[in-house]
């Protein structure tokens, strides 16, 4: 009896002494989040990217018990924001809410452009979207023909704003004037935000941009749409016809995800994982998506969302080649 009571005291300090020499991994994923969580968004406020990346805060921050605050590092089109979150400490703290070119794009196309695939964690992908072809009310075209049009009568004056070298919104408007044999003079921005207001302001043509913050100006009167970038119409402009209803074979189609720096445990990753895609079941987020005209992200997994982004990373580096886009 004695023995057995000895033993059974050697198994529980033994217990406890396991409990303290628990993997990191664990012990943060029992722990996340441990204080406050950040989302790095590469872009000005007021963009697209920097609208839903407060909406997706808003809905997960009372469920994960902890505060989601948003901190905008605009910048080289959005590589300011990649170097940030791929130096922060790699305990889910810091996370990067990303449009998809900042990770697939970038590296190709700006020199001394840190590798994202090795130095970024995926998570989750979190939209799917496509662009619209606005302009200022005051451009003489209706339709995008017409602006075409425009554009071969007078080659030099036509602009259109990008929120930087590399964006979606850049290079849309790049194989727009590829198609439709006429030539733009691209502008970069900080982000969404200041390349749209200098659209609205008529210093700037046109701009390619995301939907949040388009839709609202669009309905308010401040811009004119006309197309949008994917395969079929959005319902949140449904009388805007696509590109390639208007015989220009372009299609550009955006997403937002969800990354974690590099050496993030797997633990860490998963719990993030878990209680973002939680948050992405609530009515709120639907009708913020449907609200900006975005769409949902499709089901992935991690691993999964990890293969796509290697594998749009490949595609969109021979794509860059042969459009020979670089920074400028």
């Amino acid at each position: 009896m004695t023995r057995n009571i000895r033993l059974t005291r050697r198994n529980a300090l033994a217990a406890g002494s396991s409990a303290l020499l628990l993997p990191s991994a664990l012990r943060a994923q029992a722990t996340w989040p441990n204080g406050p969580v950040t989302f790095v968004v590469g872009y000005a406020a007021g963009g697209g990217a920097d609208i839903n990346a407060r909406e997706l805060a808003n809905i997960e921050s009372p469920m994960i018990g902890q505060q989601i605050v948003v901190d905008n590092k605009g910048g080289a089109a959005g590589s300011v924001g990649v170097r940030v979150v791929a130096a922060a400490k790699p305990d889910g703290q810091t996370l990067f809410y990303a449009v998809g070119t900042n990770v697939i794009i970038n590296p190709w196309v700006q020199k001394g452009m840190i590798d994202t695939i090795a130095t970024l964690a995926p998570i989750c992908q979190t939209t799917a979207y496509q662009y619209v072809l606005a302009v200022n009310p005051k451009v003489a075209a209706n339709t995008a023909a017409e602006l075409v049009a425009l554009a071969k009568k007078d080659p030099e004056k036509l602009t259109y704003s990008s929120s930087g070298v590399g964006g979606n919104n850049h290079l849309a408007g790049a194989l727009f004037a590829e198609a439709a044999g006429i030539k733009l003079t691209h502008v970069p921005y900080k982000g969404t935000g200041p390349a749209l207001a200098d659209v609205i302001s008529g210093v700037i043509t046109m701009n390619f941009s995301s939907l949040p913050p388009a839709v609202g100006q669009v309905k308010a009167g401040n811009l004119r749409a006309l197309a949008v970038t994917g395969d079929k119409r959005i319902k949140s402009l449904p009388d805007v016809p696509t590109l390639k209803e208007q015989g220009i074979d372009v299609v550009v189609n955006g997403w937002h995800g969800l990354f974690a720096p590099a050496k993030t445990p797997d633990a860490v990753l998963d719990k993030i994982e878990k209680d973002t895609k939680q948050a992405m079941k609530d009515p709120k987020w639907e009708e913020a998506l449907a609200k900006d005209g975005l769409e949902l992200s499709p089901d992935r997994t991690r691993a999964q969302f990890a293969k796509f982004v290697a594998d749009e990373h490949k595609f969109w580096g021979a794509k860059l080649r042969e459009l020979k886009i670089e920074m400028e």
